[in-house]
């Protein structure tokens, strides 16, 4: 006979194991994911502010003109163009020449510009 020997048994810890195992798989896509938050309210629609007019500065061979209006030289149309360009948030200007007008005086116009304040630079075609 047998002398009587002080182990543990562990079948029934391996089931107790098993059944919690097969719980969590069962239970764990149920689980709510994702958390609770509180989100800002829009603004209410308000009407669309119509686009403001452009800026533009016309090359001719003896003057310059912004928006249609003559300016008589390059200092003149820096301080236009700096007054306009202060209140507005779109600051692009757009420079229109003919193909007669030399290509030094429309960068002249352009670096006018920009010296100003305008952030873009467009080239519109001759009319």
């Amino acid at each position: 006979m047998r002398a009587p020997t002080a182990g543990i048994n562990v079948t029934p810890l391996i089931d107790v194991m098993l059944v919690l195992l097969i719980l969590f798989m069962i239970l764990a896509p149920l689980k709510p994911r994702g958390l609770d938050a509180t989100l800002p309210e829009a603004p209410p629609p308000s009407a669309p502010s119509p686009p403001p007019n452009p800026i533009v500065v016309t090359v001719e061979e003896s003057a310059f003109s912004l928006n249609s209006a003559p300016v008589a030289d390059l200092h003149a149309l820096d301080e236009r163009l700096k007054e306009l360009l202060l209140t507005r948030s779109d600051r692009t200007v757009f420079v229109r020449a003919s193909g007669s007008v030399r290509y030094g005086r429309v960068v002249d116009a352009m670096d006018t510009a920009r010296g100003a304040g305008a952030d873009r630079i467009g080239i519109l075609g001759a009319r």
